[in-house]
Formats: C-alpha cells, sequence, structure tokens
C-alpha cells in the first residue's frame, strides 16, 4: 500500500509544477485530465487552478452527494430567475435553541427532528410560533432571525445611534417633485 505522505508530496509537487509550466504544457495537461480540449478563452491562470483542483479531487475525493445535489439546485434556481437573489436555506440541528425577545420577554424555541418546540407544545412550523407570540401573521423564520430583512426594511431602518441609514443607489432625480414639495412642475401645455 502507497504511503500517504508521499502522495501528498507528489501532488504537491505536481501543483508546483504548474506555476511553472508554459500554456501549451497546461493546455495538454487539461486534455489528459478532462478528456476534452480546454475552453479557448481560460488563460493560463485559470488552466492552473482548475488542472490543481482536479488532480486533488481526484486523490482526495470530489463533493459529497449532498453538496452536488446543493449545487444542482441553485444552478437550477440561478437558471430559471437569472436576475433574483438566491437565499440558501438555513439548517438548523435538532436541539438548536431560538431566542426572540418579543415586547421585553423572551420566548425560546427548541428545535426537534421534525417540529418545534414551544412552552410544552410542538409545531410544525416556525410561523406558528411567530403567530402565538405576536397575535399576527409573521414568517417565522424571520421572526427568529434565520431569514436576511428585505432590502425595503434595511433601507427603511434606524441605526443604534438614532441616525436613519442614506439611501443607497441613484440619488433622487432633480425633476421629480416628490423629493423636493416646494419645487414647481410645469408641463409646458
Amino acid at each position: 500500500m502507497p504511503n500517504t505522505i508521499d502522495q501528498n508530496t507528489d501532488i504537491e509537487k505536481e501543483i508546483a509544477e504548474l506555476a511553472l509550466s508554459p500554456i501549451e504544457q497546461l493546455r495538454q495537461r487539461w486534455r489528459t485530465l478532462f478528456r476534452a480540449e480546454p475552453p479557448p478563452a481560460f488563460g493560463p491562470d485559470l488552466l492552473r487552478r482548475t488542472i490543481a483542483q482536479r488532480v486533488q479531487e481526484q486523490h482526495y475525493g470530489g463533493l459529497s452527494t449532498t453538496a452536488q445535489k446543493g449545487l444542482d439546485q441553485i444552478i437550477k434556481t440561478m437558471a430559471s430567475a437569472p436576475g433574483g437573489r438566491i437565499e440558501l436555506p438555513r439548517r438548523i440541528k435538532p436541539g438548536a435553541v431560538l431566542v426572540r425577545t418579543w415586547k421585553d420577554k423572551s420566548h425560546r424555541v427548541t428545535v426537534l427532528d421534525d417540529c418545534f418546540a414551544f412552552e410544552g407544545r410542538t409545531y410544525v412550523s416556525l410561523s406558528e410560533i411567530a403567530r402565538e407570540i405576536t397575535g399576527t401573521r409573521w414568517s417565522g423564520p424571520k421572526f427568529f432571525g434565520l431569514r436576511a430583512k428585505s432590502p425595503m426594511s434595511a433601507a427603511n431602518s434606524v441605526s443604534p445611534d438614532g441616525e436613519v441609514p442614506r439611501r443607497r443607489g441613484r440619488p433622487p432625480s432633480s425633476c421629480s417633485n416628490l423629493f423636493n414639495p416646494e419645487m414647481e412642475v410645469s408641463h409646458g401645455l
């Protein structure tokens, strides 16, 4: 059985040699590893990085099935909504305790295998618990801080020192009277 330390040294040596290899040699190595032509747009740096990744993957193993499925799902989501924002789901392990203070009272929710425990009862969703606590409809994950705030709520929030943060993006148009109520608008009619 080969020595693991020797194998690691061989891989490190091969990756170090990539740094000194001319582009034609990198393209040939690509053809050997991938059994395909290298993309014409790939320069030496990207060829080196991709070849090094493949060499390590062959020795140490590739992505787990779970990780590959997650990446495939992200790709599918991006293809269906190219301009959309991808929000990865957070995985909360059973036994975790979510704490949320609402109206000066601290509320603790324990994550179970397939539900949530709150005040001696089990609930299927965090939204049910948020509704129980607040008396109104809430997104449970958002209520317990598991989802990012929407851009609008962040833009309308107040910082701890009481200042309203500056609006990001393009400044209000000087042609609009929405931001300057004293400005007179003439339509030229």
